[in-house]
C-alpha cells in the first residue's frame, strides 16, 4: 500500500503563488507515475499535471505557462508550483499516484489540500 499525504495548500490573493507537496510513504518503489488532480464545487475532478518516474511531464492546457511539476525521487516527494494564481483556480488538489506509466484508473489518492485565491 501507498499513502499520499498533501501539504501546502492555502489562502492566497490572485497573482499570488503557492508550492503543494504530495510526500509519498509505503511500498513507494512501484510508484510510476505521480500527479495532481483538482476539483473545484460542482465540478468534475480535472487532471492539471503529472509526472513518470523518468521526470516526464504533462500539463493541462490552462496549467501550462503559469503551472510546475517537479519531483524528489530521494524525498517520495512531488511539487506542484501554482504561480499567477487566479479566482477559478480555487479547488481542492489531490494527489495520486499509479504504478504504471499509462495511467487510466488511479490506484492511490491523498485527502486533499485546499488552494483558496480571492480576487
Amino acid at each position: 500500500q501507498v499513502q499520499l499525504k498533501e501539504s501546502g495548500g492555502g489562502l492566497v490573493q490572485a497573482g499570488g503563488s503557492l508550492r503543494l507537496s504530495c510526500e509519498a510513504s509505503g511500498s513507494v518503489s512501484g510508484i510510476r507515475t505521480t500527479a495532481w488532480h483538482r476539483q473545484a464545487p460542482g465540478k468534475h475532478r480535472e487532471l492539471v499535471a503529472q509526472i513518470n518516474y523518468n521526470s516526464r511531464i504533462s500539463l493541462a492546457d490552462f496549467a501550462k505557462g503559469r503551472f510546475t511539476i517537479s519531483r524528489d525521487n530521494a524525498k517520495h516527494t512531488v511539487y506542484l508550483q501554482l504561480n499567477d494564481l487566479k479566482p477559478e483556480d480555487s479547488a481542492v488538489y489531490y494527489c495520486a499516484a499509479d504504478r504504471s506509466y499509462t495511467v487510466f484508473h488511479w490506484d492511490y489518492w491523498g485527502q486533499g489540500t485546499q488552494v483558496t485565491v480571492s480576487s
